[in-house]
């Protein structure tokens, strides 16, 4: 009984969502390590905030994309609300609550339930559309977001928000920000992973598959949808609150459909349902533009050429088969099949 809970444990610690958020954890003990050792270079320091912040937009729109299996394309306009939103919120609040450590996570939670709110709105009319038809409607919201920001006063129009006027002070170093980087990815991450082995999970991977089956099995199709839509909204709207902290300045011009489709390349690469793929790729496609800089003219085209290449991989069956080979269930799978036959050859 006790070898049986020994082995149980074992299963557990180094599961598939484990060895995720020891990726995660491993990931950032180092870059905290030459962070803060003063270790890191410029480029790196600079690209810390915003690649977490991907990472949350691709986790959050994989259960979009992936779980349920719907095409978004507005999450840059979630993202903007929240930002906007939070921001203003840290600015109209920094007398009040000049500790940042309270401040920025009460403005992430803010600009996050603000996002929600607008994701529902969007959600409920345009999630009885379906494919190409809700990957337009919700590309025209995003386009209608950023428009509205645009032509607000209070987000300081087409110049956008100034976050470094006297008295409203926000802007943040990437050493100030890091920490709560750290725990915003891995609140997105556990949540994404604990809905997906979830009832509610289940539920939406059903109608994923077929829609009128789950329907017919008393799924409440609508309900699960606007679930998924409003959680992925939140947590885009948290990460805009926090990207919004790390500039001087945020135009509204920045949150158009490029950034909607690069997030969505983000996640079509890591893998439909994969977190950590999400992850990797998120760390991958931020990072190697600012690694190919020293080629001017042509690092956006290599980016691209790399981009196709690795989309034609992970499309080729033959790629797929010896990709899963190194995974670590398979290696396990291995060292089970040695253990035993090494005992077989004692026998």
């Amino acid at each position: 009984m006790a070898k049986k809970n020994f082995n149980n444990a074992l299963k557990k610690a180094f599961s598939k969502d484990a060895l995720t958020i020891y990726l995660v954890v491993a990931i950032y003990a180092v870059i905290s390590i030459m962070l803060y050792g003063d270790l890191a270079s410029r480029q790196l320091t600079n690209m810390l905030i915003s690649v977490s912040c991907y990472i949350v937009l691709a986790v959050s729109l994989n259960l979009v994309v992936g779980l349920l299996g719907e095409l978004s394309l507005g999450h840059a306009g979630f993202m903007s609300v929240g930002l906007f939103s939070g921001c203003l919120f840290s600015m109209w609040t920094v007398d009040l609550i000049p500790m940042l450590y309270i401040r920025l996570p009460l403005a992430m939670i803010f600009g996050g339930l603000f996002a929600a709110i607008v994701g529902f709105v969007v959600g409920l009319p345009a999630l009885r559309l379906k494919g190409d038809y809700l990957a337009i409607v919700t590309l025209a919201c995003g386009e209608i977001i950023k428009n509205i920001i645009t032509n607000l006063e209070i987000t300081g129009g087409a110049l956008g928000l100034t976050t470094t006027n006297s008295g409203s002070y926000i802007y943040s170093k990437p050493k100030v920000l890091l920490p709560y980087a750290i725990v915003l990815v891995l609140i997105t991450v556990v949540v994404m992973m604990n809905i997906k082995k979830s009832r509610h999970g289940r539920a939406i991977m059903a109608i994923r598959d077929n829609r009128i089956a789950a329907e017919a099995t008393g799924v409440n199709v609508t309900y699960y949808k606007l679930i998924v839509f409003v959680l992925a909204a939140f947590f885009a709207g948290a990460a805009g609150v926090l990207y919004g902290h790390s500039f001087a300045n945020i135009k509204p011009a920045v949150f158009n459909y490029n950034m909607s489709i690069e997030i969505l390349v983000i996640v079509v690469l890591g893998g439909m349902g994969s977190i950590n793929g999400s992850i990797i790729a998120a760390i991958a496609l931020k990072a190697l533009p600012e690694m190919l800089r020293g080629l001017d003219k042509y690092r956006m085209l290599i980016y691209s050429i790399v981009l196709i290449v690795v989309m034609l991989l992970n499309s080729n069956q033959k790629f797929i088969e010896f990709k899963s080979k190194f995974s670590f269930k398979s290696l396990l799978k291995m060292k089970k099949k040695s253990k035993k036959e090494e005992i077989s050859n004692e026998q």
